[in-house]
């Protein structure tokens, strides 16, 4: 038996969790911290480190209370973050900025750049990160920061993910080319490719712009999978966070790809890690090429497999946004949700609120919401994001079974799904199979197995997700609804790519809004035939 803390720093905040390799988790803590957005530049989004290593020990302290442990019985630590999230340090690994988070798309004429430049150039590296670089990815919003702060370039040493950061601090580690650097970082957002030698070559970053001259070698350090070991637990810190000194800490990789490991994923699954985007995650045997996809990245997910990722930048975000308009909650707006019929709205929404992540991979579109009529509620709106949600995650599937990655089994996983039944079931009835879901929270579950694993506990991933991952609740399609679905699928697939690509092109999109006006009746009809014989 031994004990271990796994640690999720979300959007929002940090969980810290307690796990017992027998009894599972003890008790668990979280401490928040500010997401600074501007209105008059709705795409930047940032942190401060600082917050987040406050908010870490808030977290620590309360997840020991909790779990009634005395910090010296920690025997691990593992940690995962929201990536690409990337900050810029000096030669002391002091930040010279917050960090670029995630969700920040400030860099999307940088992302347009790097993807031109690889194309031109022919970059195979480009190749396996779907084909079109990303402005929520490292290298575009480094070049961003760099043209924007001639002042702080002179300081400028590395910059580093928000997982590799932590765990350099936490570490004590204050040298850039001794931090640990997380294959499932760079490999998913820096195209960082082992077989391709690296990082892309100094040349092809320096023809892009000069400002990245010399990067490549400033990213230089100790690039590692999460079954090794980033270093030990500093003094320092120990004495910050209630732990003994010196217990290990793994490489840390990114939330989602540690959630998919906590909901128990296998081969031939697909986890769909549902919160405030969605990051649809999935692990093979054999490595290939799927345009659009974020990334397929050996050892990104579990160490001994090919991780392969992609999703959607915005799903919490905008069913908090639609309540936020309508002066309610999510949850409030939720009540009754579950008497909708599929396309009973006759709204069809596209959630390109943050951008298209996949398979568009385009940051310049936005939110569409086609069928509005006068007696429309913000209940409906939300429905018709739940099921536009749906859509689009199929629209991946798709994708990724048409270039050789199965999905035979599809795994809610992520906050959402275990507060929101209505959802779960939508999803069946759009992907047409059943939807299973943890039957317990599995959020930092992820982390606590590497941090068994890094404590000598269990030999491998399996034998840890075996030991502690949940079961399952298995939700099946409604017949009647997945067959309307199959008619709304047909709609949303062709407006997804006629509003959605870049380039423009003849799209018979005439018959949308008279197909959704004849869903909706069709839907209510059988609403009220199935009322009037209940």
């Amino acid at each position: 038996m031994s004990i271990v803390a796994g640690v999720d720093f979300g959007t929002l905040s940090v969980r810290v969790s307690i796990f017992d390799s027998a009894r599972g988790r003890l008790g668990a803590g979280t401490g928040e911290y500010p997401l600074v957005r501007r209105k008059e530049d709705p795409d930047q989004a940032t942190q401060s480190h600082a917050e987040h290593m406050r908010a870490l020990g808030e977290a620590m302290h309360k997840a020991l209370k909790a779990a009634a442990v005395d910090g010296q019985a920690i025997e691990a630590l593992a940690l995962d973050t929201t990536g690409s999230s990337v900050v810029p340090v000096d030669g002391q690994l002091q930040p010279l900025d917050d960090y670029y988070l995630w969700c920040d798309h400030r860099a999307w004429r940088e992302a347009a750049e790097i993807t031109t430049a690889a194309r031109e150039r022919n970059l195979e590296a480009i190749h396996w990160c779907g084909g079109t670089y990303s402005s929520e990815w490292g290298f575009a919003k480094l070049l961003h920061w760099l043209r924007h702060n001639p002042g702080k370039r002179a300081r400028f040493a590395t910059a580093l993910e928000h997982c590799d950061m932590v765990a350099a601090v936490l570490c004590g580690i204050t040298e850039p080319a001794q931090a640990p650097r997380s294959v499932c970082a760079m490999g998913h957002k820096w195209m960082w490719n082992a077989a391709l030698g690296g990082l892309p070559p100094e040349e092809f970053l320096a023809g892009v712009d000069p400002l990245l001259a010399g990067v490549r070698a400033k990213l230089d350090g100790h690039y590692a999978t999460s079954d090794r070991i980033a270093g030990h637990l500093a003094p320092e810190w120990a004495a910050r966070l209630g732990l003994r000194a010196g217990i290990p800490i793994p490489v840390g990789a990114f939330d989602a790809h540690w959630d998919a490991i906590g909901a128990g994923v296998r081969l031939g699954d697909v986890v769909n890690v549902v919160g405030t985007s969605t990051c649809i995650m999935a692990i093979g045997e054999r490595a290939g090429l799927i345009p659009g996809v974020c990334g397929v990245v050996p050892g990104s997910i579990d160490p001994r497999r090919i991780g392969i990722e992609a999703g959607l930048s915005a799903t919490g975000d905008i069913f908090e946004a639609i309540a936020r308009r309508a002066g309610s909650t999510v949850a409030d707006l939720s009540r009754g949700l579950r008497n909708y019929r599929a396309g009973e709205t006759g709204l069809m929404r596209l959630t390109w609120d943050n951008g298209d992540r996949t398979v568009l991979v385009n940051p310049e579109l936005s939110g569409v919401t086609l069928g509005w009529r006068l007696t429309h509620s913000a209940q409906d709106e939300l429905f018709a994001a739940i099921e536009g949600t749906a859509f689009h995650t199929r629209v991946i599937l798709e994708r990724m079974e048409e270039h050789g990655a199965p999905v035979r089994r599809i795994i809610n996983g992520g906050g959402i799904p275990q507060k929101n039944p209505v959802l779960n079931q939508v999803y069946a009835n759009v992907l047409g199979k059943p939807i299973l879901v943890p039957k317990s929270e599995v959020t930092s579950l992820g982390s606590a197995i590497f941090a068994f694993l890094a404590a000598g506990t269990f030999a491998g991933v399996e034998e840890a997700q075996n030991a502690l991952c949940p079961d399952y609740q298995t939700i099946e399609p409604q017949r009647a609804d997945a067959d309307a679905c199959e008619d709304l699928y047909c709609l949303y697939r062709k407006l997804y790519f006629a509003f959605g690509a870049r380039r423009s092109g003849p799209a018979e999109i005439g018959e949308v809004l008279p197909e959704l006006r004849r869903i909706a009746a069709q839907a209510r009809m059988g609403r009220d035939a199935g009322i009037a014989t209940s």
